[in-house]
This record gives structure tokens, C-alpha cells and sequence, in this order.
């Protein structure tokens, strides 16, 4: 299967830049029976995300140690990935974007379709405290007029698509981010 075909068919219309956004061309996915769908307006594309938690859509009832299944497929995804550079809109392994990142992370490694954007993906799942983080949850900045988005991985780190380095793993108290945290999101169960 072609996953950059796949993941075209993904994503979602984002009219607001957010420095982790791609075309104005894009389909949003509903993540509850991931078949694309189009909404006629963008205010019923925010209504769906707010109201689905994205939770339901990904269970590890078959899985032995569900903290160890996601850090072999987090971890797996990120030797695949580590070292791409950043590419505002990007989309591949010659470029990619903090949310295109986790996009395709969750996509390929656990089946779950989440928006394309930024500033669509803060809105998906249930919000959690710093303090509680797991692994898997999404972790967001303010970083200036864009937003920030990134996948935790455990000890107090994340792996995301660095503007300055590309994909790497950075930690949350890192003095930048420290300063820049903004909420986060658990999306697995």
C-alpha cells in the first residue's frame, strides 16, 4: 500500500495557518468509522472534534502490556523518521511538519486518523494534566502565532518535527518548552 497515497485522502481543510497546516484543499477524516467525510461548513467540522474523543477509536484489549505496545510502535515509527527535516506543509521523508508527523505516527502505527492541522488536533480527545501525561499523548505549545504539536513519549520527553532540527526527541522541560506548554491530549486509551 502506497502510504503516501493514503494519507492524502486524510487530510482535512484547513483555512487558518498555523504553522502545522497544509493546503486549503484537504478532507477531514472521521476517526469513528475512518471513512472521509466533507462537512459544509467549518463550524460542523468543529463541532464533530469537539464533541468525539477520538478515545473509543483505539483499544489494546488484545494486547498483553499496552504501555509496551505503544512504545515499540512510538519508538519503531521514530527510527523510521528520526533525522527528516522540518518542511512547513510537509508530508514525506523529504519534509514534514509537526502535525503531518503525528498524523502519519498515529495513523500507520495504531489505525487512528486524526485532522492534519494543528489547531484541529488540540481539540480532539481528552484533555490531561501535565502531571498525568502517558505515553502516546499529545502535547501542545504556543510558539508564537503557530501552535506546536508533538507525541509523549515517557520521562518527561516527546518526539515531534523540530522546525530547527527535524524529527527528534526533545524534553518537556527543556527551558523553550517549558516556557511554551500549552495543554495536551490523550487520544489512546
Amino acid at each position: 500500500m502506497n502510504i503516501r497515497k493514503s494519507f492524502l485522502s486524510i487530510v482535512i481543510f484547513s483555512s487558518v495557518f498555523t504553522g502545522c497546516a497544509t493546503t486549503s484543499s484537504q478532507k477531514n477524516v472521521d476517526a469513528s468509522n475512518f471513512q472521509n467525510n466533507t462537512y459544509n461548513s467549518n463550524q460542523e467540522q468543529q463541532t464533530h472534534l469537539k464533541k468525539h474523543t477520538f478515545l473509543e477509536d483505539v483499544t489494546y484489549s488484545n494486547y498483553m502490556s499496552k504501555d509496551k505496545k505503544i512504545n515499540d510502535k512510538l519508538f519503531s515509527f521514530y527510527d523510521e523518521w528520526k533525522g527528516t527535516k522540518y518542511r512547513i506543509g510537509g508530508y514525506s521523508k523529504k519534509g514534514i511538519d509537526c502535525s503531518g508527523f503525528v498524523q502519519i505516527a498515529l495513523a500507520e502505527k495504531f489505525n487512528l486518523q486524526l485532522p492534519r492541522d494543528t489547531r484541529s488536533q488540540v481539540q480532539v480527545g481528552k484533555t490531561v494534566k501535565k502531571s498525568d501525561l502517558q505515553m502516546g499523548d499529545l502535547v501542545f505549545f504556543h510558539t508564537g502565532k503557530t501552535k506546536h504539536v508533538g507525541i509523549y513519549i515517557e520521562d518527561g520527553k516527546f518526539m515531534h518535527s523540530s522546525t530547527k532540527i527535524g524529527v527528534t526527541i526533545s524534553e518537556l522541560d527543556n527551558v523553550y518548552f517549558k516556557n511554551r506548554y500549552w495543554t495536551a491530549k490523550r487520544v489512546l486509551k
